[in-house]
């Protein structure tokens, strides 16, 4: 059964679980996967063992939305798709199968609005711990990271190896596998900008891998002049938080 939820009032008394947006620029591809994601995490069922979460997701848009993504719109399901699967082995949810992203027209839906059904389709019998009730999942798929879980409070960095974030003459040294960016005192990284969300994003550490992930902050992250919603980190990567341009460096001890 869909769940759809919108922000006009008429399509609310048919549907639960629209997003939406009243601007009146084009709906962007680095918004859909943010709301998605969202998506996913507002409809987790947890179990006795699980957390599950829904395998099928459509998006509606308006017809001029949907006419930009013409020429490579198999690709952008296909890359949103992916960006849900990503999302779920971080979170560890557990799905029926792998995310599939599908884009609908829907004449009702004004320039940058749009709205998203999701589904849980189970693929065979479930079992008894699973949840009862609508499409719960069958052979559940769960995706997990395929490095070893690492202690909150163990070291994120090699031993021979500086992991740090630099911004406006002011230097921090990340030692711990998530570290979070934000105006909260409560922070990892504290930055004194108002432009900036309280808990605004996180530097995560993943097997050799660093990455900065929004934390579905107000203003987003700027890559380059682009907003994204996650990005790899290397030594010498700037983006900026609000208007603050921060530094990653990673290097020898």
């Amino acid at each position: 059964m869909s769940v759809l939820r919108s922000i006009e009032s008429k399509l609310e008394s048919l549907f639960e679980g629209v997003f939406g947006r009243a601007f009146r620029s084009n709906v962007q591809p680095v918004e859909l996967a943010r709301k998605l994601a969202k998506e996913m995490d507002d409809h987790r069922t947890v179990s006795v063992s699980r957390v599950y979460v829904p395998n099928e997701y459509t998006v509606y848009l308006s017809p001029a939305d949907r006419e930009q993504f013409a020429d490579y719109e198999e690709n952008l399901t296909d890359e949103l798709a992916d960006y849900l699967l990503q999302h779920a082995r971080r979170e560890q949810y557990a799905l029926a199968t792998p995310p599939r992203v599908s884009l609908e027209t829907d004449a009702d839906l004004g320039l940058g609005i749009f709205g998203i059904a999701t589904r849980l389709v189970q693929s065979a019998r479930p079992r008894p711990e699973e949840p009862a009730g609508q499409d719960a999942p069958g052979a559940t798929m769960i995706y997990k990271p395929v490095v070893p879980e690492v202690a909150e409070d163990a070291p994120v960095a090699a031993p021979l190896e500086v992991v740090s974030l630099s911004w406006d003459g002011q230097r921090r040294e990340l030692t711990k596998p998530r570290s979070v960016i934000g105006r909260s005192k409560d922070c990892d990284v504290q930055i004194a900008d108002p432009n900036a969300s309280r808990r605004h994003a996180e530097v995560r550490r993943e097997g050799p891998v660093y990455w900065l992930v929004d934390l579905d902050s107000t203003n987003g992250i700027e890559v380059r002049g682009r907003k994204v919603p996650r990005v790899e980190l290397k030594h010498g990567t700037a983006f900026t938080i609000g208007s603050t341009e921060l530094t990653f460096g990673r290097e020898p001890g």
